[in-house]
């Protein structure tokens, strides 16, 4: 446990754990309260396509990944409007599609970079120090714009029909909320890797539910189990010598299965 505070990459590591928990723990609720769980997958492992456009560049494959994963996240959603197209069906169209340019783009760059299996599987305990400010700048901005539209959020997660004849914008808002999960997505990704990383957008938000019954309640309690799994599970994986990010998931999963075993038939009620 001494390690833990003297030792710089593990010091990094747990920060950058407790950030962006707490961004997937507080964005958690309204993915699952929207049901918007197969989006957080696709939009995660689209982001490959634009981290291999990274490596392929040269450029950082933050950037490309975040670009990219807002890039597929807007295009899902205007198939989805503008279209005959399925939600579901945008999703996995786009999906495919961006994991096969991934693939393309690292053909096409003809060198083997041990990088991206970090994206893939996360690396946490890699991040630099300027990992760490990009996360924080990535968190405060989209704590910065929940709290700013927390109201309009809550309102649409409950009834978009009747935000929309209330006056709210609810395509503007159904737009930021993808931005939103996108970033959140990108960042997450050094944390758990594009495979696992939808898991820290929903567990969190189910867990919750099945202990919360008031929206102000259900969010706190996810970031809580959010931050605790990320924080209690690395500490866990440097002890035992786990995979940082498979130990903060299967934490994530234990704890949902504790509280809906301790807690069954309890429904979240606004």
């Amino acid at each position: 446990m001494i390690d833990l505070f003297t030792l710089g990459f593990l010091q990094r590591a747990l920060a950058a754990a407790i950030l962006v928990s707490l961004l997937c723990g507080v964005l958690s609720t309204f993915v699952v309260l929207r049901r918007m769980a197969f989006i957080g997958v696709g939009i995660s492992h689209s982001a490959f396509g634009g981290v291999a456009l990274g490596f392929l560049l040269g450029v950082d494959p933050l950037w490309t990944g975040v670009g990219f994963a807002i890039l597929v996240a807007l295009l899902i959603e205007w198939a989805h409007t503008r279209t005959a197209v399925a939600e579901d069906t945008a999703i996995g169209i786009f999906f495919a599609a961006s994991m096969a340019l991934g693939l393309v783009f690292l053909h096409l760059s003809r060198t083997y970079n041990v990088d991206i299996f970090g994206f893939l599987f996360g690396n946490i305990l890699a991040i630099g120090t300027r990992q760490i400010w990009q996360i924080l700048a990535v968190t405060m901005a989209v704590l910065a714009v929940i709290l700013a539209f927390f109201k309009e959020l809550v309102f649409l997660s409950f009834d978009e029909e009747m935000a929309w004849v209330s006056g709210v914008p609810v395509k503007a808002l159904r737009y930021l909320f993808l931005i939103i999960m996108a970033l959140v997505v990108i960042v997450t990704i050094y944390l758990v890797g594009i495979i696992l990383v939808s898991a820290l957008l929903v567990i969190p938000g189910a867990i919750a539910q099945n202990l919360s019954r008031r929206l102000q309640s259900m969010v706190w309690v996810s970031t809580g189990a959010a931050v605790g799994a990320a924080a209690g599970g690395l500490i866990l994986s440097y002890g035992i010598d786990f995979p940082s990010g498979a130990t903060i998931v299967l934490a994530l999963a234990l704890a949902y299965l504790l509280t809906s075993l301790l807690r069954p038939g309890r429904l979240f009620r606004s």
